[in-house]
């Protein structure tokens, strides 16, 4: 008996996810909030069209089966090296006292982790080295968790006033509450204890998010450049969540 090498679904929502933050970026010649290049950056805006038309090369590209893998890489390399490391990365010099520093980062690792899953997943490497470089994404977007559960106590005034107002108990109830799941699934992905559980419970409430938060303030005001980027990350980081998920389903013996 071996082990079939398939994928389920998270790798569509999350090659759609970064499509979306593409194609925000086209639309509105601007980058997102998650790529913070200087204001006086040369020929900024012309590189915020070709950042955006990568993203949707390379995440049409995780769509399509025969080049999935290469799509993947390329986003893991983009999100992980020019992202990470050169946008935001300079940013923990000088407001490294600030968490939203450190909650933006996480967004973008998360990103990236996901990109690197659908790559292990995907491509023709040996299977040990498929299981490392997936197990290293569980562990970065299992970190990231917990950054975000962080991030709703410490900006609960920000928090609170998303969650819908005709939901029972308190907006502030909602606020904590969401972060708490947060940090107990990162937990649970970095233990791996009921991992995988955590990752679908952490998958539908992010999907949540959109349906209850994102929708309502694209809805409310869909000519804000904010609003489509924090939607499309959301997705994003979704469909990395989603990815987790299947990464931890028990594999389906064939032959």
């Amino acid at each position: 008996m071996t082990a079939e090498k398939e994928m389920a679904f998270g790798w569509r929502i999350y090659g759609l996810g970064v499509m979306a933050v593409g194609l925000t970026c086209l639309a509105f010649g601007e980058f997102d909030s998650g790529q913070p290049v200087p204001e006086h950056f040369p020929a900024r805006a012309a590189l915020a069209y070709a950042a955006g038309a990568f993203m949707v090369l390379a995440a049409a590209a995780v769509e399509w089966h025969r080049t999935t893998a290469w799509g993947a890489v390329a986003l893991t390399v983009y999100y992980g090296f020019l992202v990470v490391i050169l946008m935001n990365g300079r940013l923990l010099l000088t407001n490294y006292a600030v968490f939203g520093t450190y909650e933006n980062l996480a967004i973008q690792t998360a990103i990236s982790a996901g990109g690197l899953m659908v790559y292990a997943s995907t491509a023709s490497v040996d299977g040990e080295l498929a299981a490392r470089l997936t197990h290293l994404g569980r562990l970065a977007f299992g970190a990231c968790a917990v950054v975000f559960g962080c991030a709703h106590f410490i900006y609960m005034n920000f928090t609170a006033p998303l969650v819908p107002k005709w939901l029972p108990l308190t907006q502030e109830f909602w606020g904590y509450a969401t972060g708490v799941c947060f940090a107990a699934a990162g937990v649970a992905i970095l233990t791996g204890v009921q991992a995988r559980l955590a990752a679908i419970l952490l998958t539908a409430m992010l999907a949540s998010f959109a349906l209850l938060v994102h929708e309502p303030m694209l809805l409310a005001n869909h000519a804000s450049h904010f609003n489509w980027t924090e939607s499309a990350e959301n997705l994003a980081v979704l469909g990395a969540a989603w990815v987790v998920a299947d990464s931890l389903a028990r594999p389906r013996p064939v032959g």
